[in-house]
C-alpha cells in the first residue's frame, strides 16, 4: 500500500516546486513582454519625428542663397533682355522677306536694285521683285533646282534677266544657268501665276572637283577692249578659281592661288582684277586681259598685297575697281591702292589701315565674314556671326551696328546698286540673308550720326 503525499495548507508537497516555476515562467513572461514593449515605444518614439521631419521637408523649400537667387535673377534678366532684343526694331531695318523654309545660303541684286535672288537649303531659289522696299509683301518668282542639289551661291547675268546658281551635288559642284528669271509687269494676277519656269540654258558639272562653290561674283567687263560680256569668278574651297562667260558658259581661265584653302574671290566692276582672300595674310591679285575682238585671252598674276600679319578672311573692290579693302584675322582692315603701273615694278600702296572695332568680351577682335561697299564707296558693311556693322571707309568709324537682330549667323550682304524706292523717297538698301530662313532690307546709316 503506498504511503500518502505529504501536504501543507492541502497543497502536495510535490505539488508546490512544479507550482513556482509555473509562476516563475509567468513572471519572466510578463517581464519580457514589458522589456519588448518599452523597446518598441522607443523605436516609435524616435522613428515619429523623423517621419515627420520627412514630410514637413516634402511641403516646406528652403530659400536659396542669396547669391543663387542672384544668378538666378541674373540668368532670367539676361533671357528677358535677350528676349526683348529680339522683339526690338532696329531704327535701319526696313523689311523682312519672308517665305523661306530653311536657312538663306547667298543673295544677290539685279543691276537695276529692282529684283533680289536667294537661293535657300531647300534646293530652291526665290527671286523677290522689290519695286518698293517698305512693301509689306513682294511678288515671288520659285525657281526647284535639279533634285539633290544644295545652292552655295548666285548671281545676276546681263539685261538681270538670267542668273547663275553653284550647288554643290553628290558628284560635285555645279553651274546652272536659268533664263527669263524676272517677272514682268502684269495687271492680271491670274497670267502671272501661269508664267512658266525659267528653263536652264547651260550647266557645268563637277567644276571644282568635289570641292563646294564658296562664292560666285559676276561682273560687266568693260575694260579695255572688253565687249560688256558678263564675266564670271567661281571660287571654290580649294585652291582654285574659274572664270567663265556669262552668256555662253565657256570656261574662260583658271587660277590656283596656291594657298592651302580659299576664303572668297571677287572680281573688280569693271572686269580687270581679279583678287582672292585665302588662308596667308598675302592677297594675290590677277589681271583679265582682253583681245581685240573682246574674248578673255590671258589671265596674269600682277600684283600681291603685303601687309597683314594673318589670313585675310573677306575682301572687295571699290566701285572705281582703283582700291581694294581687306579683313584680316589680325584684327586690321587695309585701303589698298592697286591704280599702279605694275609692269614698272611699281607697287601697290597701304592707304589706310583701320582697327576692327567688333571686339570678344576679352577684347580681342572678332573675324569680319562678309564685306559689301556702298554704290557710291562711302559706307563698308561688315559682318560677324549674327552681327552686322556700318564702317565709313573714309575714317574707318562705326556708323551703326546691328546686333544679333538676325536670329543666326549672317550668310550673306549685298548692296542694291542703285537707288530704289523706300515709300515716296529713294533709298540706299542692303540686304542680308542668315540661316534663320530671314532675308532683312537696311537704310544706309547717316554719315554723321549724332
Amino acid at each position: 500500500m503506498p504511503t500518502p503525499s505529504p501536504t501543507v495548507l492541502g497543497f502536495s508537497v510535490v505539488s508546490i516546486p512544479l507550482l513556482s516555476a509555473i509562476v516563475g515562467g509567468v513572471l519572466a513572461l510578463l517581464l519580457l513582454a514589458d522589456y519588448f514593449r518599452r523597446k518598441r515605444a522607443e523605436v516609435v518614439t524616435i522613428a515619429e519625428p523623423l517621419e515627420l521631419k520627412t514630410a514637413d521637408q516634402k511641403h516646406v523649400v528652403k530659400p536659396p542663397p542669396l547669391s543663387s537667387r542672384k544668378a538666378h535673377a541674373r540668368s532670367h534678366h539676361s533671357h528677358a533682355a535677350e528676349k526683348d532684343q529680339n522683339k526690338r526694331h532696329h531704327p535701319l531695318d526696313i523689311n523682312t522677306l519672308r517665305g523661306h523654309v530653311d536657312a538663306v545660303t547667298a543673295l544677290c541684286f539685279s543691276s537695276d536694285g529692282r529684283n533680289l535672288a536667294t537661293t535657300c537649303s531647300d534646293g530652291v531659289v526665290r527671286v523677290f521683285t522689290v519695286d518698293d522696299a517698305s512693301n509689306k509683301s513682294f511678288k515671288l518668282l520659285k525657281i526647284h533646282l535639279p533634285p539633290g542639289a544644295q545652292p552655295t551661291a548666285i548671281a545676276f547675268l546681263e539685261g538681270s534677266s538670267s542668273l547663275v546658281v553653284a550647288a554643290q551635288v553628290l558628284s560635285g559642284s555645279c553651274l546652272y544657268m536659268y533664263g527669263d528669271v524676272i517677272l514682268k509687269p502684269a495687271g492680271d494676277s491670274k497670267q502671272q501665276a501661269k508664267v512658266p519656269a525659267p528653263e536652264i540654258k547651260w550647266e557645268h558639272h563637277k567644276i571644282h572637283e568635289m570641292r563646294s562653290v564658296l562664292t560666285l561674283v559676276g561682273v560687266p567687263a568693260t575694260y579695255g577692249t572688253a565687249d560688256g560680256s558678263m564675266i564670271l569668278a567661281s571660287c571654290s574651297e580649294g585652291t582654285d578659281i574659274k572664270l567663265w562667260h556669262g552668256k555662253s558658259g565657256k570656261e574662260l581661265a583658271t587660277v590656283d592661288t596656291n594657298q592651302l584653302k580659299n576664303n572668297m574671290a571677287t572680281i573688280s566692276p569693271n572686269g580687270r582684277f581679279l583678287a582672292a582672300a585665302a588662308f596667308t595674310a598675302d592677297v594675290k591679285v590677277w589681271e583679265i586681259l582682253y583681245a581685240k575682238d573682246g574674248s578673255v585671252k590671258e589671265v596674269s598674276k600682277v600684283m600681291q598685297l603685303k601687309g597683314h600679319k594673318s589670313a585675310v578672311t573677306c575682301l572687295c573692290f571699290t566701285p572705281n575697281s582703283e582700291n581694294i579693302i581687306t579683313a584680316s584675322k589680325d584684327g586690321t582692315i587695309r585701303i589698298w591702292n592697286i591704280n599702279v603701273r605694275y609692269h614698272l615694278d611699281e607697287d601697290p600702296k597701304t592707304l589706310k589701315v583701320f582697327k576692327i572695332p567688333l571686339k570678344e568680351a576679352k577684347g580681342t577682335p572678332l573675324l569680319y565674314d562678309h564685306m559689301s561697299i556702298s554704290p557710291d564707296g562711302k559706307i563698308l558693311a561688315v559682318t560677324s556671326g549674327p552681327t552686322l556693322q556700318w564702317l565709313c571707309t573714309e575714317t574707318g568709324e562705326v556708323l551703326d551696328t546691328a546686333d544679333k537682330y538676325h536670329e543666326g549667323d549672317i550668310t550673306g550682304i549685298a548692296w542694291a546698286p542703285q537707288l530704289i524706292p523706300n515709300g515716296n523717297l529713294q533709298a540706299s538698301v542692303l540686304a542680308s540673308a542668315s540661316t534663320d530662313k530671314k532675308v532683312k532690307l537696311w537704310l544706309a546709316p547717316s554719315l554723321h550720326p549724332s
